[in-house]
């Protein structure tokens, strides 16, 4: 929100002299004096109680410990950083509004299937006196309630571990970020954390979801030497991502078995937009926008599951998980036939093929990927028996944030220089253009530039 959150000046006070306190106690001290947890432990005490130019709200970043510049990069009324704090105004407007009105719910901003990704899902239980739902996505609803950290995190000798089991969500593991993303990003176990497809007919825009660009995008804190040496870890853009699709593939799946009701109108959101929403015409020689797609073995006209991370997986198995990929591979196409022939029959498989995706993002999780595999990688996303997978639109636009990252992270492992990576760029812009309206998607365009990309990147090698 673009409104600042200032403390009274006796808060203020208050908040620096506890500071200056903490920072002073040793380890032995501080579990002498600290304050019972028990009751503070998953208390949200909203975002004021993170500010402060002393903590995170210093205009510049420092360069100290942490930036201290977080919540202005949180608030940033322009960027993609800001979007998690323009969360609930987001609500406000017409179109939220709209949305709500033809959904009958009321004002956006007061609706409970709004409210769990507008703003911090808190229960009224767990939320402290300075908490505001206004704050939108604020501080704790990704770190975890901070009652039970929020002093010991600045405490002399402190370490991550304790902080997190006082309730800090361990986002420094790629696992644990995507779970927590995942929650609003596709949906999660609560009755307000999903996006239906009622929701999509009335308005409500489409989700996709990559956590590594996602990450790149509202990403407030360094890795530099002082974060890794308190015991947090690195993963890497590639691991990163990689994860990120097994958790990704492993979430929908999950909640397509719990979430999808049998009969004739099943949950549409899991399926495919463009399978069904393609332009209609009553010409006698019709432009088909149809194309067969080996990765789903389908009859014509069959609705498909969105597969997107699917495609991704199927590439990323191949090189770092190869023990795992060709049972990802029998297990998606089975489970495409099963849900093709009989929706009921998929439910067992889609639980099985999300066995397989966490699986996989456990074995992603414990490699360390080389400058090879990000190569190798790069091309299975980009070209052969991957690219012909991407005919529709959600497929292909992961593949264009794919290569994205993937071109990033060949760049920070010094496996190409900076120079030619900005000679690639057009054509991976050019991908951008193919997929930047569903509407106007152009498959055959967008997989020649992808192609392009991955062409010039192997000659560089």
């Amino acid at each position: 929100m673009r409104r600042g959150r200032a403390f009274s000046l006796v808060a203020l006070v208050g908040l620096l002299v506890a500071a200056a306190a903490a920072v002073a106690l040793t380890p032995a001290a501080w579990a002498q004096s600290a304050p019972p947890l028990g009751g503070r432990v998953g208390v949200h005490e909203g975002v004021a109680s993170c500010a402060g130019s002393s903590c995170h709200s210093r205009p510049v970043a420092s360069g100290l410990v942490v930036r201290q510049n977080e919540l202005i990069t949180w608030q940033d009324p322009h960027s993609d950083a800001g979007a998690h704090s323009r969360a609930w105004r987001a609500l406000t407007q017409p179109r939220a509004q709209a949305i709500t009105t033809r959904l009958g719910l009321g004002p956006a901003q007061a609706a409970s299937a709004c409210l769990g990704c507008h703003t911090d899902p808190a229960a009224g239980g767990q939320r402290g006196a300075r908490f505001q739902v206004s704050d939108g996505v604020g501080c704790e609803a990704c770190h975890g309630g901070s009652g039970g950290w929020i002093a010991s995190h600045y405490a002399m000798g402190a370490s991550h571990a304790g902080n997190v089991s006082r309730g800090l969500i361990a986002l420094d593991d790629p696992k644990a970020r995507a779970a927590r993303c995942l929650d609003c990003h596709f949906g999660g176990p609560g009755a307000t954390q999903f996006v239906t497809h009622q929701m999509m007919a009335a308005g409500h825009p489409r989700l996709t979801f990559e956590l590594d660009l996602f990450t790149s995008l509202q990403k407030h804190h360094d890795i530099d030497a002082d974060y890794l040496s308190r015991h947090k870890t690195s993963a890497g853009a590639v691991k990163t991502w990689a994860v990120g699709q097994a958790m990704a593939l492993d979430r929908s799946l999950t909640l397509f078995g719990t979430r999808n009701p049998s009969g004739a109108f099943p949950e549409f959101v899991f399926f495919d937009c463009q399978s069904c929403h393609r332009t209609i015409t009553e010409d006698a020689k019709p432009k088909l926008t149809v194309e067969d797609n080996p990765g789903r073995p389908i009859p014509l006209g069959a609705p498909p599951f969105n597969d997107e991370n699917m495609i991704m997986l199927s590439a990323a198995a191949k090189v770092a998980a190869p023990g795992l990929s060709a049972k990802f591979e029998a297990e998606s196409r089975g489970f495409h036939q099963a849900l093709a022939q009989n929706g009921g029959v998929s439910a067992q498989r889609a639980a099985a093929l999300a066995a397989t995706s966490l699986g996989l993002a456990a074995a992603f999780e414990a490699r360390s990927f080389s400058h090879a595999d990000t190569l190798a990688i790069f091309q299975a996303v980009l070209s052969g028996e991957g690219a012909r997978r991407y005919t529709d639109f959600a497929g292909t636009s992961q593949a264009v944030m794919a290569a994205d990252t993937l071109l990033n992270a060949l760049v920070a492992q010094g496996a190409i220089d900076r120079a030619a990576a900005a000679r690639i760029r057009p054509d991976l812009d050019r991908a951008y253009q193919a997929v930047r309206d569903p509407n106007v998607f152009r498959p055959a365009e967008a997989r020649a530039a992808l192609q392009q990309v991955a062409d010039k990147v192997r000659a560089l090698k």
